[in-house]
């Protein structure tokens, strides 16, 4: 079982009709990419997910740019694609996992234990020499099973009654500027969360992959200090590149993170929460 990453060497040696694989290729200013994408070509027999679409919720406009989406809505969608009890899950991209991360946070969230990321995504894929299809994939519908959650869920009122408290220690995702406040351009204000330290996401990747485990708990230590994993609250502008920083995490062996779901893009709707700016 595949419970983190899985490399496309590995992958290749999988007959896929024994997995179902997840293309979850997307890009925030242009969410037609992905489909178009999908449709120029995709590993054999994958299904597509979008992130605006199916994996996310609705918007209200208090409750962030990427809502989670309703986890019963969830776990029928995921029966539909002939994800059962025991199925093996690969998600991938072509973003470093950035997308592919939601949806691997997502199934863990429903108590699917066996997801794993493509390790280099889609261009990992073409590199090893695996082929690509435009075929659409057969549809195996199958029963879904909801088990306990694998994954600690945080909202709002959890995350405002911790600043007073300070149990948990939170990790922004975003790239250091924006965590700053300064050249904010996706949410209306910029800064972070009063406490929050960061952990820019793409700081666990080297060359589009996923630097080694001990090369990553190396550096996560770093950021922790003295706090352990179960007591960090990961967020950033609206869930989705904080799910990366949970597998980088999870890859390093650091387990129990929580997700702020939410994260800055909900945190920001209410002129009445604290912000905070600089490094």
């Amino acid at each position: 079982m595949y419970r983190t990453l899985i490399s496309a060497a590995d992958l290749l040696q999988h007959d896929t009709a024994d997995l179902v694989l997840l293309d979850c290729r997307f890009q925030l200013a242009d969410p037609s990419y992905g489909p178009t994408v999908y449709e120029a070509g995709h590993l054999p027999g994958a299904h597509y997910l979008h992130l605006d679409y199916h994996l996310s919720g609705a918007k209200n406009g208090n409750n962030g740019r990427h809502p989670l989406p309703d986890g019963q809505r969830l776990a029928v969608n995921f029966g539909a694609l002939g994800i059962g009890p025991n199925t093996q899950v690969v998600t991938y991209d072509d973003a470093g996992g950035m997308y592919a991360a939601r949806a691997w946070w997502l199934l863990r969230w429903l108590g699917h234990e066996a997801v794993a990321v493509l390790d280099g995504g889609f261009q990992a894929w073409q590199a090893a020499g695996g082929a690509t299809s435009t075929d659409a994939p057969e549809k195996n519908s199958t029963r879904f099973v909801m088990r306990p959650a694998l994954e600690q869920l945080f909202d709002i009122d959890m995350v405002a009654a911790n600043l007073d408290k300070a149990e948990r220690v939170l990790i922004d995702a975003r790239a250091p500027d924006r965590f700053a406040g300064q050249n904010e351009t996706l949410d209306p204000v910029g800064g972070h969360i009063p406490g929050a330290r960061n952990r820019f996401f793409q700081l666990n990747l080297q060359d589009g992959r996923f630097k080694p485990a001990e090369a990553l708990a190396s550096e996560w230590q770093a950021v922790l200090g003295d706090t352990p994993a179960s007591d960090v609250v990961l967020y950033c502008g609206s869930g989705v590149t904080a799910c990366h920083n949970r597998l980088a995490m999870a890859h390093a062996g650091l387990d129990g993170a929580a997700l702020y779901a939410g994260s800055w893009s909900e945190w920001c709707s209410d002129d009445s929460r604290p912000v905070a700016t600089g490094a």
